[in-house]
């Protein structure tokens, strides 16, 4: 196991009718900008209990965070915090929702002359506004960490500061409820493919963290189809599961000590930059592209993961590693996502201008070895045509 470090911050208000304690959480004397996307938490009936929540406190609000959060959205809110002496934010959404407030946080306080700087320079964030966050949309688990992608003129792009994690956040599974298959679907696959980013790598004798994950996969492979399933679809404890399970997969548990890969995000945020495909549904056709082409280099892990998370046991090592690639884009196909380009309308002559992309943003040494390259990145992506 490599060394480490391990502090995560965020207290957790966990199932339902949770988002009454915001009302505690935050300063009674904050003056509180309540920040959300399109408006479906004034019909899920979310935003009435964040207004009970609040009634005590001063509060203002700002909407239209756009999936993929954009930074012009984004910047739109500083006029309000500046007006109003804003000195806390309460993110209401999903990851996007979460990701773009970081960004609003972070350029309230920014002392230099343009805020995108934090992203593209890598310009210090030496304070930021606290934030609290009411998770309606498991994925991302941008609510209990401090990292962030957001987008300008089709750059999509990570940053993170440990000032921007939240400093709680309520989990209530029945928030869900109103949630999309579609939108059901691309959050179960982003959580499974955050646990694959840092388990599917090379062994470093992780146990903790190899079961932890294992777990984690086989939580969200037995849940995540139920909750798609007309019969299955309202059970609270299936969506209790799949919320716990995406907070838990990106929250710094389990890539505590272990080798992380990220080359699946890393040329799947150029997707979504290019094409606007939906993020979850790039991770769903570059993974299983990553499993192909770089099956030697994680030959270990890949058995592993056969045996343990898809019970495959019989077989050589390559007819294993072949079933469980296999398992996982059938996996994919039953969370209706799509596992290659040409499912998104993405034709193969493009993936010149995605490797391109990648040189432009420096993209150019990825995974956990550094050895993904740009010509191993067209290989990957070759693979997922």
């Amino acid at each position: 196991m490599l060394n480490f470090s391990f502090h995560n911050t965020t207290k957790i208000h966990f199932g339902e009718g949770q988002i009454s304690a915001i009302a505690k959480e935050i300063p009674i004397d904050a003056k509180v900008l309540v920040i959300y996307g399109g408006g479906s938490i004034k019909h899920n009936g979310v935003y009435q209990q964040v207004v009970n929540a609040l009634e005590k406190h001063t509060w203002f609000e700002f909407s239209g965070i756009e999936p993929n959060p954009k930074y012009d959205t984004l910047m739109k809110a500083q006029a309000i915090i500046q007006d109003n002496n804003v000195d806390y934010l309460l993110a209401v959404g999903g990851g996007s929702v979460i990701d773009g407030v970081k960004f609003i946080s972070a350029a309230a306080k920014f002392e230099g002359e343009d805020p995108w700087d934090i992203i593209t320079k890598g310009a210090p964030v030496k304070a930021a506004l606290p934030i609290g966050a009411i998770l309606t949309l498991p994925a991302t688990g941008s609510e209990s960490n401090n990292g962030s992608v957001i987008t300008r003129d089709g750059n999509k792009l990570p940053w993170g500061s440990p000032l921007v994690r939240p400093q709680f956040a309520v989990l209530d599974p029945a928030t869900t409820l109103s949630l999309s298959d579609r939108q059901i679907s691309n959050g179960v696959v982003d959580a499974f493919v955050h646990i694959m980013e840092q388990y599917l790598t090379y062994d470093v004798n992780g146990k903790v963290q190899d079961r932890f994950s294992e777990g984690l996969l086989q939580t969200l492979i037995e849940e995540g189809p139920k909750a798609l399933d007309a019969e299955t679809k309202s059970d609270m404890d299936v969506r209790a599961n799949i919320m716990w399970s995406a907070t838990m997969a990106l929250n710094g548990l389990i890539g505590a000590g272990v080798p992380q890969d990220w080359a699946t995000h890393m040329i799947g945020h150029e997707l979504t930059a290019s094409h606007g495909v939906d993020h979850a549904r790039t991770l769903s056709i570059v993974l299983p592209a990553v499993m192909k082409v770089r099956r030697d280099q994680k030959r270990d892990k890949l058995v592993q993961y056969a045996e343990r998370v898809w019970q495959i046991t019989d077989g050589t090592d390559e007819q294993k590693i072949d079933k469980a690639i296999k398992a996982t884009e059938d996996f994919f196909n039953q969370m209706q996502v799509p596992t290659r380009l040409s499912h998104v309308d993405v034709d193969a002559e493009f993936i010149d201008t995605l490797v391109k992309q990648l040189e432009q943003h420096g993209m150019i040494k990825l995974g956990e070895h550094g050895d993904i390259d740009l010509a191993e990145s067209r290989k990957i992506l070759m693979a997922a045509a």
